[in-house]
């Protein structure tokens, strides 16, 4: 399939065959999904890939029972991470100064390293950092009173960096979805779980929240409930 074929095919899917799905093009797909736009390139994502009978059964429990799970051949669960914002900020940094040794001009480096160093040594857990709304606070103090004076990201608050993870992490469950679908395989994401049963039974740690879990599978042919609706394009499509 080509790409608008990919997107056309993809349903989210309410009933799935008793079929068997391949783990490994399953693992494929999360390769993929790794693969992502996001953003600083932090990477706060983890994806928990679940075949196991029992933990499936569970899973499908803590999910309301929906029939998408109840059927689902196989789980992805795809949770944040804002709590390896260290980490990540260490990876990334260490990833850039070798870039810019390697590709850089080496009259350049120096500067262009030290801003590195700047931007994941210091801004990146600055803004990253919680503590009881405290660190949100004065960043949302700092960037209004530097915009006064420039251009300015303003989200900065502990719940807006919250919203940047998530949204970085729902990119990478969009490009899964895709993959799946050009395999023939069919997805149905779920916002409607209980995030405290899964984070038990996956036993994630307390900084890491669950985005959204994808049931897996091959589609019956109820599983479409009817024909795709959208609200016309001219109501959400804007020229400027």
């Amino acid at each position: 399939m080509n790409f608008e074929e990919i997107v056309n095919y993809r349903r989210s899917i309410r009933h799935y065959k008793p079929v068997p799905i391949d783990s490994e093009k399953v693992k494929r797909c999360l390769e993929l999904a790794s693969l992502a736009p996001n953003s600083s390139n932090m990477q706060l994502w983890e994806f928990y890939h679940v075949t196991n009978p029992e933990v499936m059964q569970a899973v499908a429990v803590a999910c309301l029972n929906q029939n998408t799970a109840k059927t689902a051949q196989q789980f992805v669960v795809f949770v944040t991470r804002q709590d390896l914002h260290r980490k990540r900020a260490k990876t990334m940094l260490a990833l850039e100064t070798q870039n810019i040794l390697k590709n850089s001009p080496i009259e350049k480096q120096e500067k262009y390293i030290k801003q590195r160093k700047l931007y994941y040594g210091a801004a990146m857990p600055f803004l990253y950092s919680q503590f009881f709304g405290v660190w949100g606070l004065l960043r949302t103090l700092l960037v209004n009173v530097v915009g006064l004076f420039r251009p300015m990201f303003y989200q900065a608050g502990e719940t807006d960096m919250r919203v940047v993870v998530h949204k970085s992490c729902a990119l990478a469950a969009q490009t899964f979805m895709l993959g799946m679908a050009e395999l023939g395989y069919d997805t149905c994401p779920m916002e409607g779980f209980d995030s405290r049963r899964v984070k038990r039974l996956l036993h994630l740690p307390h900084g890491a929240e669950v985005n959204m879990i994808i049931s897996c599978g091959i589609r019956e042919q109820k599983g479409v409930w009817g024909e795709r609706m959208r609200v016309p394009f001219e109501e959400v499509y804007k020229v400027i």
